[in-house]
């Protein structure tokens, strides 16, 4: 086989830029609304802010200028890709919230063991396969995708939303109910997402444009994550201050929801913070819907093209009279299944 050098030229600024931006993004919405750092509004929270958006705002310029951009610009503004990313974002927030906040509810509003937690996702666990292999193989024999993104984010929107109504003495087998349909809903958006980007690309652009839906979603989530862990945080001091106050216990300033460790607790303050962990969980969850919204309305605007089977790309040494039937048997040859293409790719 020929073996075909290329010119690579690597983005040291472009990288960093990025890096420092997102890094002073994520450092900025963790410390905020923690008592022991600063408040959401303050100098310092805008200056974290303002500096990561400073620093992104550089990263489009030299991302513009240099030959070999790490996120290439002209990925970024295709329309689907565009759209795929945003989505993205707000399925990340869903995915890590759930997984991270789900866990503890089960054990602090619910009282049960880390194994217990673990075990009672798995209806998630398991609607997420369903959801992810199911609708792969039904894109694979009706070569159409854009019904079942906007299935999987009202499947998201409707199991979030269901999510938050639960509380300390909701059944197990509705927690479970609800979180399957959420499980679904993710396992139809992610991958998926990632399939409508790399159906629209080049050949040539498909890994930075996979590699940029899952940067952001990755991105979207440890910041929905650091949000949503503040307003929780803060909601779990609120409801319990007022829960103590209403059962006649007296509590010192902010120290309501200082400590999550209930085994040692009489029994009226462990119910009564179970209480407030619970309603608290449950109201993450419906700010996580109303995110997952955002996703709903990206996809509907995508523009659906028929799943391809074969690819794009010819060999850089083929001389331009080669690409006749020569070229185009090349390309059939690359001919195979949809999972395939998309993992050969």
């Amino acid at each position: 086989m020929e073996r075909i050098k290329r010119h690579v030229k690597i983005d040291w600024l472009g990288s960093i830029l990025l890096t420092s931006g997102v890094s002073l993004l994520l450092i900025g919405v963790s410390f905020a609304g923690n008592p022991a750092y600063y408040d959401w509004v303050s100098w310092q929270s805008a200056a974290m802010v303002g500096g990561g958006v400073v620093l992104l705002a550089l990263l489009v310029l030299v991302e513009s200028k240099v030959e070999q951009p790490i996120i290439p610009l002209k990925i970024i503004s295709e329309r689907t890709t565009a759209l795929a990313i945003i989505a993205s974002v707000a399925v990340g927030i869903a995915m890590f919230g759930s997984t991270t906040f789900l866990g503890q509810y089960f054990q602090v509003a619910r009282g049960a063991t880390p194994t217990e937690a673990g075990l009672l996702t798995l209806p998630m666990i398991a609607g997420n396969l369903t959801g992810s292999v199911v609708s792969g193989l039904l894109i694979s024999r009706t070569g159409k995708w854009k019904g079942y993104l906007i299935g999987g984010s009202t499947l998201l929107i409707g199991g979030l939303g269901l999510a938050g109504t639960m509380d300390p003495t909701t059944e197990l087998w509705q927690a479970g109910i609800f979180t399957a349909i959420l499980g679904v809903g993710l396992g139809m958006l992610m991958q998926n997402l990632v399939l409508a980007v790399q159906n629209t690309v080049r050949a040539s652009d498909i890994g930075s444009a996979s590699a940029s839906v899952a940067f952001f979603r990755s991105v979207g989530g440890a910041i929905g994550v650091s949000v949503l862990g503040a307003v929780l945080s803060s909601r779990v001091s609120e409801l319990a201050t007022q829960g103590l106050a209403a059962a006649g216990i007296p509590v010192a300033g902010g120290s309501a929801g200082a400590s999550m460790d209930l085994v040692d607790m009489p029994a009226p303050v462990r119910e009564i913070m179970r209480a407030a962990y619970g309603d608290a969980t449950a109201e993450a969850f419906l700010i996580s819907a109303g995110v997952a919204v955002v996703a709903l309305i990206s996809v509907l605007f995508i523009k659906e093209r028929p799943l391809r089977r074969t690819v794009d790309i010819q060999p850089e040494a083929q001389s331009g009279a080669g690409t006749g039937v020569g070229a185009d048997a090349g390309a059939d040859a690359e001919s195979t299944t949809p999972e395939l293409a998309s993992a050969n790719r």
